[in-house]
Formats: structure tokens, sequence, C-alpha cells
């Protein structure tokens, strides 16, 4: 089983990603991890994204599904894989169908957490609140939270038609209580790993 989990900062998919991996017995690819993985590989695709990454710069679509191509291959994503930060963007999305399609895989669930931005604020003034100020993660404020709200609605939320023409869409109440969204996830995924 092959998943997508969508939804905008601080919708809880990590919190999720965790449940279901644990649940199901999926691995979750992080882009994020597997780029700083293949950078430290002597391979010619090890050297080409720490290039790009050391020039400060994104790297392209064509490597990222290049890099999860590799990885879903990998004995440890034989149940299945849980991807979170990709595809961000329809071209994206694309990408990963042709690629998926020529490995003979697909993606059978797209989780979208639907959650209500002026309460994501909340949480965070709150969450400031309470932190002292040495404790704080550099990106916990309102405006980094802002700008984020702002390029998942501009790039990632047109995601949600391209998956629903798909079929594999499901929308899940991001605001309600952790066990009660995991609980959700169960129905929707089917019956624990054997």
């Amino acid at each position: 089983m092959n998943i997508i989990l969508i939804g905008p900062p601080g919708a809880g998919k990590g919190t999720q990603a965790v449940f279901i991996e644990e649940e199901f017995g999926l691995k979750q690819l992080s882009t994020g991890d597997m780029c700083r993985a293949t950078m430290k590989e002597d391979t010619d695709l090890g050297r080409k994204v720490r290039e790009i990454v050391e020039a400060g710069d994104l790297v392209p679509d064509d490597i990222m599904v290049q890099m999860i191509s590799e990885r879903i291959v990998s004995p440890d994503c034989v149940n299945g894989v849980i991807l979170d930060g990709f595809p961000r963007t329809v071209p994206q999305a694309e990408a990963l169908k042709k690629m998926l399609d020529n490995n003979k895989l697909k993606i059978d669930h797209v989780l979208y957490f639907s959650v209500d931005s002026k309460i994501l604020l909340e949480r965070i003034r709150n969450r400031i609140a309470e932190t002292p100020p040495a404790e704080r993660r550099k990106d916990d404020n309102e405006e980094t939270l802002n700008h984020r709200l702002k390029v998942y609605e501009d790039q990632t939320a047109p995601l949600l038609p391209f998956y629903k023409k798909h079929g594999v869409l499901s929308t899940i109440d991001g605001m309600l209580p952790v066990e009660e969204v995991s609980l959700k996830l169960r129905g929707i995924l089917g019956s624990k790993k054997a």
C-alpha cells in the first residue's frame, strides 16, 4: 500500500505518519532524509544532488522522482511507503505517477488533512507564548506559518482535484484529537498489518 499525505503545515501529518508506519508496516519516506542520504553516496546521483543542495538550489523534480524510484524498491519498503513532502505540485504528481506506472506500482490512498488556518495560527501563538525564547524553533512564528500556508495554498492545494479525479483522495478533519484522526485513518486504510 502506497500513501501520500497532504495538508498544510501543522495539520498533524507527521504524527499520523508514525501511526500509519507502526500500524500498517509501511515505510515513511521523507524527501529531506532521502536527499541527505543520497548526498552521502559516492554515485553520479549523489554528487549531482550534493552540488545542487550546496549551491542552495532546490532539487529538481526529475531527480526527486529518480531518488524515490530507487528508494521504493528497497527491502524496507516491501509493504509500501508513505510520502509526505512530495509531491507538492501537479507536475510532480504527474511525474510520480509515470514513474510508479513504469514500476507497476500505484498510489492507493491520498490522505488530505483538512484544517482551519485561523486555528493553526492560534496554536502557534499559544505555543510561542508557552515556550521560552531559547527553546523555540526558528520557524515557529506567525510570519513563517503565514508564508508556508500561502505556499501550500498556491502550490499544493491544486493536488486535491488531481487525486480526486484519480479516485484515491480521502479527506480527514485534522482538527480532531490525534486519537480520533488515527481511528478515521484505520477506517480508511483497513485492518492492521498481518
